[in-house]
């Protein structure tokens, strides 16, 4: 019997997903230690044996530089919205814009150049140079130890170089005279360095990166409100009997065993099995289905679930972590878990480019000071290869365009969670539609009335309508407001009484009026539900309920078809039920009669096919699956817990927005790729001017301007999306 144990940490220092590579291997090593870090959930799951301790786990991580915590032992609702890091990191990024933007501009604009204006430009950036650069300094340092480098040894290193560059200039060159000006004049010119200072590069890249961190990691900070939403769901207080007495307790005090009562419109406070009484119980956060599921003495119910009829006791049979809304969460949790995030392309390119940049300013020192014998002049080269290939613009270049993009897509109804997202877009192949509130409206809604023979349907609804008009039923519901938009006014029931399992009654104009569930002799067309309406103990007619397809959704699914993705319906409805929904709007592939842990297991075994899936769903339900999806796709109709768990939120109820949602994510990804390749090309193409010692400092400032110009010129584009 395995005596391994599991434990979920919490990781913080991570600045990029190398941060996680480097954690889990570090982890892996120990022995019988199995570990998976999360960079966008900030996570570490370890399985450990008994020779170990959570603290050895918590050691490791500190040894590799970052931070470890145990998980508390519960929810924290005050602190739940607060995120330090998160604050820490927009105080850093304020700070240091309002410190560079004069830097910059003295540096730009020779009319701001007055007496000693480089000594204030010292003044100014030393601040952002030190303290706000130091999340790079940091992880370069970490990435240096352990022989690896990313995007933030490449910050590191520019800043470093030109604010050191520009300390030697000043102290034991000419820059710190009086008078010194640096003349927009763009030429080639080969000096020894001293009468240049280039502290608008070292702020400049330090403000537009920290912006770009800090719109990373705000989209990133919501990936856990899937599970907050999710427990927060239960009830949180509930009436347990003790000793014939009603005692209201916290649910989290409930003990399997414990009788409590739900009444009508209450929440079922944990799972367990009905002791007396009898109700309808809208079971849609598990089925998705808006037809509540009628229970009595011995019937399961589930935690969260609202009770919809009469009152019920109830014997607890699960509590805590061992209830479905927490087996739920869980699966939500795991999906988000393993879920891969892709990594940012600038730390992929960054990988390589580090080296070559290093090796090219080491090599450039050595070639000059061996031909020239002027140090001045050899260090003025190297470090001119550093402070150019400082990537400015490859900081512009990923927030700029999802800025725009989100921008554009929150104009079109669409909300865009981070860059990540739209890695997985540009590879989707297969989308998942789950059919209640997604392709239908998940409402029930009146669409027949069969009237028996000799009888009149316009006089059979109002009977049915006037007894069902004093039901709290959703079905009951349904018929009244079906029967007001056909009829208008209805009559007044008297003696009106609800038997559960069977239906309502009442007199109606003299006559005593039944309305129930239809025997198993009538026919019942497939997606429909068919209630029985009686006229002093005769049947006279039969309504039609049905969850009626949204107008749009045909159109919608050939718009996905047309984007090249092949459409599957998801749904916990009957075979029948789904079938004929399909075939109204054009789906072939269906997959009926799934519970939530049904919806995950279906997206994993398309994955494990070789398939891309995007998810599209509204309920409680469909979080887990959302949240397993390589693309989540929520409609913002729908519950908190699945617009959490998703990628991209809809925010009106219409499907068709989850094509241009598609089409404008794959832009938004054209447009940052495009922005890296010019931001790197710009870098490239400057480094032989720098490693030649040609490199004035007006022609860096104004490359460097103009390639971040383009950056966010080219980001401006998808304003124009269509």
């Amino acid at each position: 019997m395995s005596t391994d144990t599991d434990v979920e940490l919490a990781i913080t220092g991570m600045t990029c997903a190398s941060c996680a590579n480097r954690i889990e291997r570090k982890l892996n090593k120990l022995d019988g230690v199995t570990a998976s870090v999360n960079y966008a959930t900030e996570k570490a799951r370890v399985t450990f044996p008994a020779t170990l301790s959570a603290d050895d786990l918590v050691a490791t991580v500190e040894a590799a530089g970052y931070g470890a915590a145990l998980p508390t032992a519960g929810p924290e609702p005050e602190t739940a919205g607060a995120d330090p890091e998160l604050d820490a990191l927009r105080q850093r990024l304020v700070v240091s814009a309002l410190l560079s933007v004069p830097v910059v501009a003295m540096a730009m604009v020779p009319a701001l150049q007055v007496d000693h204006w480089q000594w204030l430009s010292l003044t100014l950036a030393a601040p952002v140079a030190v303290w706000g650069a130091w999340p790079f300094h940091r992880a370069a340092w970490l990435n240096a130890r352990h022989g690896t480098s990313t995007m933030d040894t490449l910050v590191s290193l520019g800043v470093l170089a030109a604010f050191g560059w520009s300390l030697v200039a000043l102290f034991w060159g000419t820059a710190g005279e009086t008078g010194m000006t640096h003349p927009f004049r763009i030429t080639v010119e080969r000096t020894d360095g001293l009468g240049n200072i280039y502290l608008e590069a070292a702020t400049g890249v330090t403000t537009f990166l920290l912006a770009g961190r800090w719109f990373e990691k705000r989209s990133k900070r919501r990936a856990g409100a899937a599970l907050r939403a999710l427990l927060s769901l239960g009830a949180k207080d509930v009436a347990v009997l003790r000793g014939g007495a009603e005692v209201l307790v916290p649910a989290g005090e409930l003990v399997v065993g414990d009788r409590f009562v739900v009444r009508p419109g209450e929440k079922v406070a944990t799972d367990g099995v009905v002791e007396s009484g009898t109700s309808a119980v809208d079971a849609s956060m598990l089925t998705g289905e808006p037809v509540p599921v009628e229970v009595g003495p011995g019937d399961a119910v589930t935690g969260a679930t609202v009770n919809a009829g009469g009152r019920l006791e109830v014997r607890a049979t699960r509590v805590g972590a061992d209830t479905q809304l927490a087996q739920m969460a869980r699966l939500v949790e795991e999906a988000q878990h393993g879920k891969a995030q892709a990594q940012r392309l600038a730390d992929r390119i960054s990988g390589f480019f580090v080296p070559v940049v290093v090796a090219l300013a080491v090599a450039t020192l050595g070639f000059w000071l061996g031909t020239s014998g002027s140090a001045a002049t050899a260090f003025t080269a190297a470090v001119s290869v550093l402070i150019i290939a400082c990537p400015c613009a490859l900081g512009l270049a990923t927030p700029t365009a999802l800025m725009v993009g989100t921008g554009r897509g929150a104009q079109l109804g669409i909300l865009i969670r981070g860059p990540e997202v739209l890695e997985s877009t540009r590879r989707v192949d297969t989308v998942v539609l789950d059919k209640t509130g997604t392709v239908t409206t998940g409402r029930m809604t009146l669409v027949e009335v069969v009237a028996a023979e000799g009888e009149d349907p316009d006089a059979v609804l109002r009977l049915a309508a006037a007894v069902e008009d004093a039901s709290e039923h959703p079905v009951g519901r349904a018929v009244a407001s079906g029967a007001r938009e056909r009829l208008g006014e209805l009559p007044v029931v008297t003696g009106f009484r609800a038997t559960a399992g069977t239906g309502v009654a009442g007199t109606v104009e003299g006559y005593d009026v039944r309305v129930g569930r239809a025997p198993a002799d009538v026919e019942q067309p497939a997606g429909r539900s068919v209630v029985q309406v009686e006229r002093d103990g005769v049947a006279v007619g039969w309504l039609h309920l049905a969850d009626r397809v949204k107008d749009t959704s045909a159109e919608a699914v050939r718009e996905l078809r047309a984007l090249g993705l092949r459409p599957l319906l998801l749904t916990g409805d009957h075979e029948r039920a789904a079938r004929a929904v399909a075939d109204l709007v054009g789906i072939d592939d269906v997959v009926a009669g799934v519970l939530p842990e049904g919806k995950v297991d279906v997206v994993r075994r398309l994955q494990a096919e070789g398939r891309v899936v995007a998810m599209v769903g509204d309920g409680v339900n469909d979080a887990a699956a959302l949240a397993q999806a390589d693309l989540g796709i929520a409609m913002g109709t729908g519950t908190d817990v699945a617009i959490e768990a998703s990628d991209l939120t809809l925010v009106r109820g219409d499907l068709r927005v989850a094509a241009t949602a598609v089409r404008l994510a794959r832009r938004t990804l054209t447009t940052i790729r495009g922005n890296l390749f010019w931001a790197f090309g710009y870098n490239v193409a400057a480094l032989p001017l720098a490693a030649a010692g040609l490199l004035n400092p007006m022609l860096a400032g104004a490359a460097m301007a103009l390639s971040s110009v383009f950056v966010v010129t080219n980001s401006l584009r998808l304003r124009a999306f269509r």
